[in-house]
């Protein structure tokens, strides 16, 4: 943080007014200083009595909020010395992000594998389960990312949905999805199409129907907004049609009885480093019965 009180405050007054600190005590400041934990650029111990300086630089290392843990595993489906291809539960981030950290498939990989240097090729929502790309060294990193950015590599979702006839004959919804910061929901708007996907009933079942998904175009939340603008919302959706707060907040609380019935279920594409065709599926199913 850079520090805003003058010389007339101490740097242990001016870090207590900082916003970000909120809840800090001057007897838990004073013991995370003795710790070592609050420095400068330089990486020196600060003096908490000594006068702040405007603009000054100072460096807190605070702990890591409390996370629910995600009590499924990351599977692997394979591995080589290029990419680690995993089997992504629901719940669980692809990496960190906001008060997902620790509970990411990022972070339990790089802690399993005993590297820092793996990195996800693509993402997937945290509610979503699936197929899921890592590259393990920097080196190939970019021809594997490039890989999704220039959408050579075939996505195949499946979802659980109501059942709709209509749609046993292949459907293409063609629009223009944006997403605002701050709005949890993606949007449909006029505009040039952005967002494109092909979507089928394949199965129908005790449940409700299950549908393959082939997106063309990587909107947020595009499958969800898709299937749900074509009136058969994914089941176990706490955004779409409405936003059902109740649903997204149990997972907070550690109830994962109700996913969102989403699974990137293949993932399809010519290797860029060696050319091999390659194909994986998820090993997970879209009906309650399977495990998230």
């Amino acid at each position: 943080m850079v520090l805003r009180a003058g010389p007339d405050t101490t740097v242990g007054e001016a870090l207590l007014q900082s916003p970000s600190l909120a809840g800090l005590t001057p007897a838990d400041l004073r013991a995370r200083a003795a710790a070592g934990e609050i420095v400068d650029a330089g990486g020196r111990p600060v003096d908490l009595d000594a006068p702040s300086q405007v603009n000054t630089s100072i460096y807190l290392y605070r702990d890591l909020p409390a996370e629910v843990p995600i009590p499924f595993d990351v599977e692997i489906l394979h591995r080589d010395d290029n990419i680690v291809v995993v089997d992504k539960p629901h719940f669980l981030s692809t990496m960190p992000r906001g008060r997902h950290v620790t509970q990411t498939a990022l972070v339990r990989l790089r802690r399993e594998l005993g590297s820092e240097t793996i990195s996800p090729a693509h993402r997937l929502d945290r509610l979503t389960a699936g197929v899921l790309l890592f590259t393990l060294r920097p080196e190939v990193r970019a021809a594997y990312q490039d890989l999704f950015a220039s959408r050579r590599a075939r996505k195949e979702y499946r979802a659980l949905a109501p059942v709709d006839e209509r749609l046993a004959d292949t459907v293409t919804v063609s629009d223009r999805i944006e997403k605002t910061a701050g709005d949890l929901r993606a949007r449909v708007v006029a505009g040039p199409v952005n967002a494109i996907s092909e979507i089928t009933l394949v199965e129908r079942t005790a449940h409700g129907g299950v549908y393959r998904l082939v997106p063309h175009t990587g909107r947020t939340h595009q499958l969800r907004l898709h299937m749900a603008s074509l009136g058969v919302p994914i089941v176990g959706d706490p955004l779409y049609p409405e936003v059902r707060p109740e649903l997204a907040e149990r997972p907070d609380h550690g109830d994962f009885s109700e996913p969102l019935r989403l699974v990137a279920h293949a993932l399809e594409f010519t290797d860029p480093i060696d050319g091999t065709h390659r194909r994986y599926e998820s090993r997970r199913s879209v009906l309650p019965e399977n495990r998230p």
